[in-house]
């Protein structure tokens, strides 16, 4: 009877929580299907795109829709430096930027 409950617990977990972790998703998979619409992309271009879009790391550009109930980032609160540096090396990253060029670009990307 222990084990019932058990298990009927743990799938009551598990049924609730997924579309909580869906919805993060879901919103990323909606700003890259904005961006990849507003740049005219189609085919191979944009399933490659697509691919990197929804890695982990791919920041979604300012005008591409922005998850429900999060506030734009210019309303938000002052970045800090810890963030600066993770979206710039985010952007430098998708820019594929090596050596002098990435260093030059991170020098003025934190200067922001």
């Amino acid at each position: 009877m222990k084990k019932l409950i058990a298990m009927a617990c743990l799938g009551f977990a598990v049924a609730f929580s997924a579309p909580v972790f869906a919805g993060a998703q879901q919103e990323k998979m909606k700003g890259c299907n904005a961006e990849a619409k507003a740049d005219a992309l189609k085919g191979a271009d944009r399933k490659a795109f697509m691919s990197k879009c929804l890695k982990k790391d791919y920041v979604l550009k300012a005008g591409a829709a922005a998850p429900a109930g999060a506030a734009p980032a210019a309303a938000a609160a002052p970045a800090t430096q810890q963030n600066k540096m993770k979206n710039c090396n985010a952007e430098a990253k998708t820019q594929a930027l090596k050596g002098e060029e990435r260093k030059t670009f991170m020098k003025t990307c934190l200067k922001k």
